[in-house]
């Protein structure tokens, strides 16, 4: 603790003595780590397993802990059709140009979805 102290009371040092460069590495795999060109540079590595060399790091990948979808693409895009619906024309809706225009559609549609067992929106 007392040296601790003691670096506490050490005035800072003078620009002129910091490095001018410090790299920051990761080396993959058995790969050494470079060494300072020169006095003044500091060289800090980090060792990673050779399977990540192209991998996108962790803290920037995204989703990856999160389970795949059980749902198939087609019903995926049954979905996003079905939200997109309200602001096209014949959509039975005031949103969107003609929307009014689907109101016969919209009642087949749920009638026919009805009979398949599952309710649709507009």
């Amino acid at each position: 603790m007392a040296s601790a102290g003691m670096a506490d009371d050490l005035p800072p040092p003078d620009a002129s003595e910091l490095p001018e460069k410090i790299s920051f590495l990761t080396t993959f795999g058995e790969e050494k780590c470079p060494e300072a060109d020169n006095a003044d540079e500091i060289v800090v590595c980090a060792t990673a397993p050779e399977g990540d060399r192209y991998r996108i790091p962790k803290d920037l990948r995204q989703g990856e802990d999160e389970p795949a979808s059980s749902q198939s693409w087609a019903s995926a895009v049954e979905s996003l059709d079905e939200e997109a619906r309200t602001m096209r024309p014949n959509s039975c809706s005031v949103v969107g140009t003609g929307g009014f225009t689907g109101c016969t559609q919209a009642m087949l549609r749920e009638w026919f979805a009805a009979r398949r067992g599952k309710s649709a929106a507009n």
